[in-house]
């Protein structure tokens, strides 16, 4: 389990620095309100009013979380706004060591936060002493920054970044290069890319370009090369999902296999202590009995690759009892009993298996649920996309789940996120990718089986 170490008084020299970039979104704002303030925190224009408090918080963390690290202890703090907070728009927070004081231990760090013109959103100054002792905090293991510790001695992807005309876009694929994920190609108007790295300050000397007029033609000419084994991932960009997909369904990609293609998303959830997928929430609307047989199998595949041995499949529907008035139920059933025919294999499937039952063991007890798969389900299979992209939606919006999500099915993976996703979503889901394409070479068996007659 990967952890953040401190560092000593000794081991802190002047000039050292620590770094983090953050998003504050409107739904932030709020959040901070109704655990500090008066519940309501007016945002206008792009922007939210000033608030000191939001600004310390966010360097108090980078200090208990990268300099000093764990173990230390915040002495004072002084914080000078000097413009409002710029609201979903990446901020890069920055502190500085100063100078330290042998005889009383003190470290005085400078803060700063800048937002994408490189233009100061705030100062500060703050007074730290260091952990006597050197302190490890451990990750929970459930957490999606563990899934870029596991690409650790993997080799970078090469990927075709598709149209990511958006700051958030083009950070994500530069974050994600420089966590050494992937190898990006940006397809888009290059003019445009240039633009937005020079706003955001982003490095794009380790990008490849590849001009396009529109995101019709990103699509294409990415899909296309990955048809041709010129690069070994897709990622989209900022254009639609249906602009995106379109390409990649195309005959003359050749990135069909002949089974059906379904999106997956890992999800993390902080009052959950375990992670989860969820299928299907953003291709297949109303899936029959044969093409959740297919979600399913993609959607085991797609959990081995993420190092879930054996996934635990709930087949969800309103009810954990088969009522042929409601299809979802039957379609439980079935594919359980398919699961059992080795029709669907490398996993446990059960259903029907309404959601608390399927994920807390509590409940599966109180129903008197005798399941394999009830109060520890590492799948979750929804009746549509309606109820999925719900499920998916409330957690992230509602829950702070993190998330990491790709298209599966296809000869290539493909990381599907929405336009509303964060910069750390695009690099989790380059993480799964990584881990993803690496399992299609050394286990492609398990991962795409043959689909079953």
């Amino acid at each position: 389990m990967p952890g953040i170490e401190s560092k000593l008084f000794d081991e802190i020299k002047v000039g050292d620095t620590a770094s983090v970039q953050r998003t504050m979104l409107a739904r932030d704002m709020q959040a901070w309100a109704s655990a500090f303030g008066d519940g309501f925190v007016p945002v206008r224009e792009g922007a939210a009013l000033d608030s000191a408090g939001i600004v310390t918080a966010v360097l108090c963390t980078l200090v208990n979380s990268a300099l000093p690290g764990p173990g230390s202890s915040i002495c004072s703090t002084a914080v000078q706004i000097q413009v409002a907070l710029p609201i979903d728009s990446p901020l890069t927070v920055r502190l500085v060591v100063q100078k330290k004081c042998a005889d009383t231990g003190l470290i005085t760090l400078t803060g700063e936060c800048l937002d994408v013109k490189g233009k100061a959103v705030a100062t500060a100054v703050l007074e730290v002493r260091a952990a006597a002792t050197r302190k490890q905090c451990l990750m929970p293991e459930h957490r999606l920054e563990n899934l870029v510790e596991q690409c650790r001695g993997l080799k970078p992807i090469l990927t075709g970044v598709v149209h990511p005309c958006s700051t958030e876009a083009l950070v994500g694929a530069v974050e994600a290069s420089d966590a050494g994920l992937i190898v990006p190609v940006l397809f888009g108007p290059e003019a445009k890319l240039r633009q937005l790295a020079e706003a955001a300050m982003l490095d794009l000397s380790k990008c490849r370009i590849v001009t396009t007029a529109n995101a019709e033609e990103s699509a294409f000419r990415a899909a296309m090369a990955a048809g041709n084994n010129e690069i070994q991932a897709l990622m989209k960009g900022s254009l639609h999902s249906d602009v995106f997909l379109h390409a990649v369904m195309q005959k003359e990609s050749k990135l069909r296999t002949g089974r059906l293609l379904s999106h997956c998303v890992l999800l993390s959830v902080p009052s959950y202590a375990r992670r989860v997928v969820l299928t299907d929430a953003a291709l297949n609307i109303a899936p029959d009995t044969d093409q959740k047989r297919d979600i399913c199998q993609n959607a085991i595949g797609f959990a081995i690759a993420l190092g879930i041995r054996l996934p635990k499949v709930a087949v969800l529907a309103a009810i954990e009892l088969v009522n042929t008035k409601m299809p979802a139920s039957l379609d439980g059933a079935i594919l359980a009993k398919m699961a059992e025919r080795r029709q669907i294999v490398g996993g446990i499937v059960d259903g029907p298996l309404d959601l608390d039952a399927a994920v807390d063991t509590e409940a599966a007890r109180i129903k008197n649920i005798v399941s394999p798969v009830a109060g520890s389900a590492d799948v979750l299979l929804a009746p549509n996309i309606e109820a999925a992209n719900m499920i998916y939606k409330d957690l992230g919006f509602m829950a702070d789940a993190q998330s990491a999500a790709l298209v599966v099915g296809a000869r290539v993976p493909i990381i599907l996120t929405s336009r509303a996703d964060s910069a750390a979503s695009r690099l989790y889901s380059a993480a799964a990718a990584v881990l993803y394409a690496n399992a299609l070479v050394c286990d492609a068996a398990n991962i795409l089986p043959d689909p079953a007659e």
